[in-house]
């Protein structure tokens, strides 16, 4: 039995290829700091390890018997890539050409990183990009997930495969729910209030692609022909999921059997980008979903009460309670305890 070490395999793609790597029939050994639980994931067992550890202190050892790298582990949004600047490029930069590295020194077959659409940035009117399109990364979270993809391709040669996933906007129901991603917000707010949350002014471009398909193509790239795909990069979506925001948020509307009004707010976005994805379908690989079958799987999960808004399910706030909690500790505990010592 082949096995893939998943890093960040406790996130929100992470608690969606883990299942999937394991019906595929492979062995997974899960390493992540499991900041929204370890209970998001199968029961450890002679298939599935779960290790405890952050991805700046992987070693060698971490690889020891593993065939394959899926490196997820990564700070996972704008917000959070701005507020915690230092960590995202340690974590989604230095400590994934690391652990690249050391997946080459350990006699690994592949590594897949997965990275994003988003270092596209913003592009002129009419531009759709492709795997050899500049890129203009415009936060913090985006550069360093360029800096990635820069250190870990030239490590690929004929015993080695490197591959880069350029992953469009992520959507759909996980374990590890997020509803600060586009769709799953929408679909949450318009659920709730009955007005949908839509950023002003509507017409920019993204690139979306369901979760379970995004952990298809990342299984899919362990056993594509290495000549093909070895030091590449790839986008991960589909035409059908290139949206403007306002038609999306439209689909979105009409897909939820209920009366809903669009609601505007904020500044303009100024990230706008088209993406194509040819290269990756030329293999075989091909989406299966789109943002109504999204919408309708989240919604039925909210309405048999299955998924709720808590403040795990919005990433950034996740974090800032865990710092906050940590300082509130630090301050009452002594000797490894609260009231018991």
């Amino acid at each position: 039995m082949e096995r893939v070490l998943v890093t960040g395999g406790g996130g929100y793609i992470g608690t969606t290829v883990v299942p999937m790597l394991l019906e595929a029939g492979f062995a997974v050994r899960v390493l992540d700091r499991y900041f929204f639980g370890e209970d998001l994931l199968p029961e450890p067992s002679d298939q599935l390890e779960l290790v405890k550890q952050d991805n700046r202190r992987i070693g060698i050892e971490h690889f020891a018997n593993v065939d394959y790298v899926i490196d997820l582990a990564a700070v996972s949004n704008d917000p959070s890539g701005e507020l915690f600047q230092q960590a995202t490029w340690q974590i989604n930069h230095l400590a994934r050409v690391h652990t690249a590295n050391l997946a080459k020194e350990a006699g690994v077959k592949r590594y897949v990183l997965p990275s994003s659409c988003s270092i596209y940035g913003f592009q002129e009117q009419g531009v759709i990009c492709t795997e050899k399109s500049e890129i203009n990364p415009l936060t913090t979270y985006a550069k360093a997930n360029g800096s990635a993809e820069r250190g870990v391709l030239p490590l690929a040669d004929e015993r080695f495969t490197a591959v880069v996933l350029r992953q469009s906007t992520v959507y759909g129901l996980s374990p590890r729910m997020r509803l600060d991603l586009a769709i799953n917000g929408m679909t949450y707010g318009a659920w709730e209030t009955g007005k949908l949350p839509l950023l002003r002014d509507g017409t920019q471009w993204r690139p979306m692609v369901h979760v379970r398909d995004t952990a298809a193509a990342q299984i899919f790239m362990l056993t594509a022909p290495a000549d093909k795909v070895s030091g590449q990069i790839f986008n991960v979506g589909s035409e059908e999921n290139n949206y403007q925001l306002g038609p999306l948020a439209e689909i979105i509307a009409d897909t939820i059997p209920k009366d809903i009004e669009i609601e505007w707010y904020g500044e303009p976005d100024h990230r706008s980008y088209q993406v194509n994805f040819d290269k990756i379908e030329s293999l075989g690989w091909k989406a299966k979903r789109n943002a109504k079958d999204a919408t309708l799987e989240i919604y039925e999960a909210l309405e048999s009460e299955k998924l709720s808004k808590t403040s795990k399910t919005i990433t950034l706030q996740w974090y800032q309670e865990l710092v906050k909690w940590r300082e509130v500790i630090r301050k009452v505990e002594m000797y490894d305890g609260i009231m018991e010592i």
